[in-house]
């Protein structure tokens, strides 16, 4: 019994955001999570690294050992450890914790703790920026709802690199440095979405003629994604405002104006001001 009630204690202040407690916690936590990434940020500079060695190696240990004593809290705590375990944030948090021990395997491994910096969406829960969540939510909404369209589009454009590619190695041939289909694909990718790192370069004019008119398509096909997620956005609509609340004028309860009348005593309501 005593321990369970230390388990809803813990899942109060760690899980949850509407006491002083549990606010005070995931405040700490997200300053936390900023030094933790800045710390490795500054770690990857040589100069910095070289200087402070020590200091980044006892840091970095600290945080890792708090976010993994966190971690196990959280699973302990939970009602549904698995559920929590197999959850985005249950993911994010394992996954910020993991990098430091496989580490001792591959060195550079450690650097990918910047996936910590995931764990601020808790930001929007904390702070309660609800409005950030719905938007969210909208364009999450309009992604889905692009998804198969953007899919053949992406086969499409797939497909005209394929083909540009093995024409421009045709062309071009391996003696003007297109040496393989594939490499011929690359740089029709690099030069469909207008990047151009000018590594690989067509020599002979009708090589450059199709290479114009590569890079001018690609303006138009880097506007169809933009185009299509824009119009499912704009068919979905907007969550609506809530009702202004009120308070009935007979029972003094607080209430929604959803009706014209309190859905406590059925009072006539007051107009909204």
């Amino acid at each position: 019994m005593l321990t369970n009630r230390y388990r809803r204690i813990l899942y109060t202040v760690i899980h949850g955001t509407d006491t002083p407690a549990g606010r005070s916690f995931d405040v700490v936590l997200l300053w936390t999570i900023l030094l933790s990434t800045l710390t490795v940020c500054l770690e990857s500079v040589p100069a910095i690294r070289q200087a402070y060695q020590v200091y980044f190696i006892v840091a970095e240990w600290f945080f890792t050992l708090a976010f993994t004593l966190e971690y196990f809290l959280r699973m302990y705590s939970h009602p549904r450890p698995l559920r929590y375990a197999f959850s985005f944030y249950g993911i994010i948090d394992f996954l910020s914790v993991i990098p430091t021990y496989v580490a001792f395997f591959i060195p550079g491994f450690r650097f990918l703790m910047t996936i910590r910096i995931l764990r601020l969406l808790r930001v929007f829960r904390i702070l309660k920026l609800t409005s950030y969540v719905e938007n969210a939510q909208i364009i999450t909404a309009a992604l889905k709802a692009s998804f198969q369209k953007i899919t053949v589009f992406v086969l499409a454009v797939f497909s005209l690199v394929l083909i540009i590619g093995t024409v421009i190695y045709v062309v071009e041939g391996e003696e003007n440095g297109f040496t393989s289909i594939p490499q011929s694909i690359y740089w029709a990718i690099v030069t469909i979405t207008t990047v151009g790192y000018g590594d690989i370069t067509p020599r002979t004019p009708l090589g450059q003629m199709i290479s114009s008119l590569v890079m001018l398509m690609g303006y138009a096909i880097i506007a169809v994604p933009t185009g299509i997620v824009t119009v499912e956005l704009s068919r979905i609509k907007a969550p609506a405002e809530p009702a202004a609340a009120l308070t009935c004028s007979n029972c003094l309860a607080e209430v929604r104006k959803t009706d014209n009348f309190c859905s406590n005593c059925g009072s006539k309501l007051p107009e909204a001001s």
